[in-house]
């Protein structure tokens, strides 16, 4: 738990990213696949990262052994346990059902295998959690859109639309048509922005995909039209700081800029990204930061407060557990 004791929140979580390595290994070798290494070293990124690019290698392995709705039913309960263990009192998690189809499994059988594991883990915890999809920039339009499509399908268990993948090298702009269908539909969005790339990429995704949480965000320092706007308009920015490091977006825990944006008045939140990837956990973020960066327990409780006002999902009345899109 957090110094200050709040209860913690979690919004920027990668399912993909965030299977446990006993259930890597477990589901590998049911299924057949080989390890050519420990399986830690296959799904943890190591200290030396250093770029988002080699960052997503070790999700490679994990998303093999996922190509399965048993897999991923497990994966999503099993993740609503360790959200548990961490005193995590609600979670989102995001993935991309256009990923899961190598073995022939739908969009839609994706979406339904993971929103049947997070509800088992919730009635097991009582863990409140959300589900994301996300986009990908590197895919098509038309592949973006179909995954804007599938959300609207399962809106009593989608809560929100992401885009995921290197600004770098991908505009966000072509993937509007995916983002005008959800905003047309009420469901709320997030954009990975100002991660691998700078300032442009957040005004991009706000202005052109209408996002109303910026996945990472930490390149806006110093743009100060940006951080008036960010601040203006509440938009979260969903901060992952060992993630960060790792993928070179920061150079060290210390340089991080959450505090300085917080104390500037932006509504940042702490999550970890990926928690196997990055081998963290929530509670370990913050540890991180009162070590490195003089995070206080005011801090906790500002970005706990932050993060429960951006939540994409709630309680629907009068059933366990089960979530809705929050309406503006």
């Amino acid at each position: 738990m957090t110094s200050a004791s709040v209860p913690l929140h979690e919004l920027h979580c990668h399912l993909d990213g965030s299977v446990r390595p006993g259930t890597v290994a477990d589901l590998a070798r049911h299924q057949g696949i080989a390890l050519n290494a420990p399986v830690e070293r296959l799904v943890t990124a190591p200290a030396s990262c250093g770029s988002l690019t080699r960052f997503l290698t070790y999700i490679d392995l994990p998303l093999r052994v996922l190509q399965t709705p048993d897999a991923l039913r497990r994966a999503a309960r099993e993740l609503v346990e360790d959200w548990s263990a961490d005193d995590v009192v609600y979670g989102e998690t995001r993935f991309a059902p256009q990923l899961h189809g190598r073995r022939g499994m739908t969009q839609d059988e994706a979406v339904q295998a993971v929103a049947e594991g997070l509800a088992a883990g919730r009635r097991a915890t009582g863990v409140r959690t959300g589900l994301l999809l996300c986009c990908l920039r590197h895919q098509t339009p038309e592949e973006s859109l179909a995954v804007a499509e599938t959300a609207l399908r399962h809106r009593d268990q989608v809560a929100g639309l992401d885009l995921a993948g290197d600004e770098r090298l991908h505009p966000a702009t072509p993937h509007r048509a995916a983002f005008d269908l959800a905003h047309a539909a009420g469901l709320p969005c997030t954009v990975h922005a100002g991660e691998a790339a700078g300032a442009d990429s957040m005004w991009e995704a706000i202005d052109v995909l209408g996002a109303r949480r910026i996945g990472h965000g930490v390149r806006c320092v110093g743009e100060h039209a940006l951080l008036d706007r960010l601040r203006r308009d509440g938009i979260a920015l969903e901060m992952c700081p060992t993630s960060n490091v790792l993928t070179g977006a920061v150079s060290s825990l210390r340089a991080h800029p959450a505090a300085r944006l917080l104390a500037d008045g932006l509504a940042v939140t702490i999550s970890t990204d990926a928690r196997t990837t990055s081998a963290t956990t929530l509670s370990q973020e913050f540890d991180r930061l009162r070590a490195a960066a003089g995070w206080t327990a005011e801090q906790d409780k500002l970005a706990q407060d932050h993060a429960a006002g951006a939540a994409f999902a709630t309680t629907r009345p009068g059933t366990s557990g089960a979530t809705r899109p929050m309406r503006s």
